[in-house]
């Protein structure tokens, strides 16, 4: 199983849903990184669950603990190993999935290819792995702050509702409802239908689009590691994912070059493009405009229905649908996309360092 991620910055995780904790191990931050404990905490809080009517109803703080790689306050160049305890778990819920196979989930999948599986909550596979991840992603960000890149995500669309593209909006409003999409009416309209799907005993998808400022041109290491396959390959690999795009995306491919190429310019003594179809990126490497992309997320396949399925013996069954869970992943989903994008640019930045002489 892998449960490591990146080159130079590397993080590890480790914990299942229903263990007694979760965590994350960082390899590769530099020595004398100073760790802004509270906004790790305000980074986990984005994630946890419990945070409104829209959200599973799973209550945990996501306290965590530092247990090595920092000393008075700054990390100290060796393994940063951090651990969120679980509190609110109810494994009873889960008893009745001891041998029966939920629709669309890793449960099938997991029992095949190991042998063995943890039910309660989905185990390793279970989304609350991400919260060791946000962790991981903080301390990434107060790395590329060093640098000004900022990175900014928001919920962009639920189910047929959409917001307006990213230069029409003030990102810094995405924090301003509980949905996290920041164009105010949008929002009310994502939050009215995940209520009502919640209602429904139902779910449904979305997409979180990202934005990332600020960042230096010349990160990236072709040829197979491209700075939007990475960033593809660190999105696609959060739960619930389907899609990912970046720049124009799919839409691009309707248009022809004329219209799609990103002319040069130059501005004082910066080289700049008078268009961003290419979303920050050409040939794999950051040309220094805005890196932007969308990734899509199924509906959740817990339904709080009924729902025929198989047992480990093949015959069939019928999986009762409760627990708590998420009618609409996308709003816990922003953090957990910024702390990905967050993996990927430092351990970038740091490559970037022995690039050239």
């Amino acid at each position: 199983m892998s449960n490591s991620f990146g080159t130079l910055f590397r993080i590890s995780t480790f914990g299942e849903s229903h263990g007694p904790a979760i965590g994350v191990v960082i390899d590769g931050c530099p020595a004398g990184l100073e760790i802004d404990e509270l906004f790790i905490q305000r980074e986990l809080a984005r994630r946890r669950p419990g945070q409104s009517k829209i959200t599973s109803q799973r209550q945990e703080d996501d306290a965590f603990k530092i247990l090595s790689g920092v000393f008075n306050g700054k990390s100290t160049g060796t393994p940063i190993a951090i651990v969120i305890e679980n509190h609110d778990q109810r494994s009873k819920d889960y008893s009745h999935l001891e041998n029966t196979y939920r629709p669309s989930h890793a449960d099938y999948t997991y029992d095949v290819k190991y042998g063995v599986r943890d039910y309660r909550g989905g185990g390793r596979s279970s989304a609350r792995e991400t919260a060791a991840r946000v962790a991981a992603g903080a301390i990434a960000k107060l790395l590329l702050r060093q640098s000004g890149i900022e990175i900014a995500a928001y919920v962009s669309k639920v189910g047929e509702v959409a917001a307006p593209p990213y230069t029409e909006l003030d990102l810094t409003k995405t924090e301003d409802n509980m949905v996290r999409c920041p164009h105010a009416a949008t929002a009310e309209k994502m939050i009215a239908l995940i209520d009502q799907v919640r209602l429904d005993r139902d779910t449904i998808g979305g997409q979180v689009s990202c934005v990332i400022k600020n960042t230096p041109p010349g990160l990236g290491e072709p040829v197979f590691d491209k700075l939007h396959a990475t960033l593809g390959y660190a999105m696609l690999g959060i739960n619930a994912v389907k899609g990912f795009e970046y720049g124009s995306g799919f839409a691009g491919t309707a248009w022809r070059g004329s219209q799609h190429n990103d002319a040069f310019y130059t501005e004082g003594d910066r080289i700049r493009t008078r268009t961003n179809h290419s979303g920050g990126v050409q040939g794999g490497i950051s040309n220094g405009e805005d890196i932007y992309f969308s990734v899509a997320f199924k509906p959740v396949a817990t339904l709080m229905q009924d729902q025929s399925t198989v047992d480990n013996t093949g015959r069939e069954a019928t999986v009762a649908g409760k627990g708590r869970h998420d009618p609409c992943v996308v709003p816990r989903a922003v953090p957990i996309v910024e702390a990905m994008a967050a993996l990927v640019l430092a351990d970038f930045v740091l490559r970037n360092r022995v690039a050239k002489m």
